[in-house]
């Protein structure tokens, strides 16, 4: 890797999947660019106050959880109960240290829960009632199941649910919010998650990434977004990614650290890591999704074999950039 370079950037996705221009209505297209917008100017905000890449990560984590549009936080789709269950994972690659949560029911901003693990537990990973009780016991803001109700996830569960002939269950009780917005919300299929890499100007990195994992989901299943070297992870001696995909896929060929070993251990570039391994072995694999990384010094990159990814990106000597398509740069 080159030698890193003064100024910071960060890289933001809001998930991969079936986004081609056909899919998406004008409205929903100025819809997501935005809130990507907003999303990269709350992390950028940070690090141009000199603050931590990994603060920058969770203020603009945390403003993709609260949009509607993302399968995240409030945008999050439905089990097949009928509920929501949120999965989240935050690493510090200076240190390593890293924390993550899985099935949170009530906890609004699932990132800063995993936050709260990595800075304030002994361990990596909650699950559960477990991390909900952690998260009551940490003060984080809970919220009724009202909140994460969003209409068109509903009627896509409906969809997915009489597609494999499984009983609908009642609606949740309440929706709270901006509606008119929540209906822009688009199904991309399987490959739902939102995520943010960032790099500050002391040249360190971190990565997080949240997901309400996937439409009519059973049995608990769990993703790649909380389990560090599948969806998330960051190094300083190679690079911090996020990924967005079908998690099993994810999960098998531990992408975001494969990712960081061919940076440290074969010499590539980050652009010629993520391409190895997303458009080489995912798809080798059978398996669709995108990753976004940035390294210590300073290169930035993103790749999906998908027909669109909401992406952006953002550095001290960059403009912004936000893009969703496959023809976009």
């Amino acid at each position: 890797m080159s030698e890193a370079t003064p100024g910071w950037s960060l890289v933001v996705h809001g998930g991969s999947g079936v986004i081609a221009r056909a899919d998406l209505k004008p409205e929903q297209d100025i819809a997501y660019r935005c809130a990507l917008a907003r999303a990269v100017e709350a992390g950028a905000e940070v690090l141009r106050g000199a603050g931590t890449a990994l603060d920058a990560v969770e203020a603009a984590i945390r403003v993709l959880e609260d949009e509607p549009l993302f399968n995240a936080g409030r945008g999050a789709v439905f089990t097949a109960d009928g509920r929501v269950e949120l999965d989240a994972a935050i690493m510090n690659g200076a240190t390593l240290a890293a924390g993550a949560v899985a099935g949170v029911t009530r906890t609004r901003n699932p990132i800063s829960l995993a936050r709260a693990v990595m800075d304030r537990s002994d361990h990596v990973l909650l699950a559960g009632a477990g991390a909900e009780a952690f998260a009551v016991a940490e003060g984080l803001e809970q919220v009724d199941p009202g909140y994460f109700f969003v209409e068109r996830r509903w009627r896509a569960l409906e969809t997915e649910l009489g597609r494999q002939g499984l009983t609908i269950p009642a609606r949740p009780n309440g929706a709270s919010g901006d509606q008119a917005l929540a209906a822009l919300a688009h199904d991309e299929g399987k490959r739902g998650t939102v995520g943010v890499v960032a790099r500050d100007a002391r040249g360190n990195v971190a990565a997080g990434t949240s997901t309400g994992g996937t439409t009519g989901k059973r049995w608990g299943r769990i993703g790649d977004s909380p389990l560090i070297g599948a969806g998330t992870y960051a190094s300083n001696r190679s690079a911090a990614v996020s990924g967005t995909g079908e998690g099993e896929y994810f999960i098998r060929l531990g992408v975001a650290h494969a990712i960081c070993a061919l940076v440290e251990l074969r010499g590539l570039s980050l652009q010629d890591a993520v391409d190895r391994v997303i458009q080489d072995q995912l798809s080798a694999l059978g398996g669709e999704g995108g990753v976004i990384a940035v390294a210590p010094d300073g290169q930035m990159a993103w790749s999906f074999n998908t027909s669109g990814m909401y992406r952006a990106r953002i550095a001290h000597d960059q403009a912004m950039t936000v893009a969703i398509y496959k023809d976009e740069p």
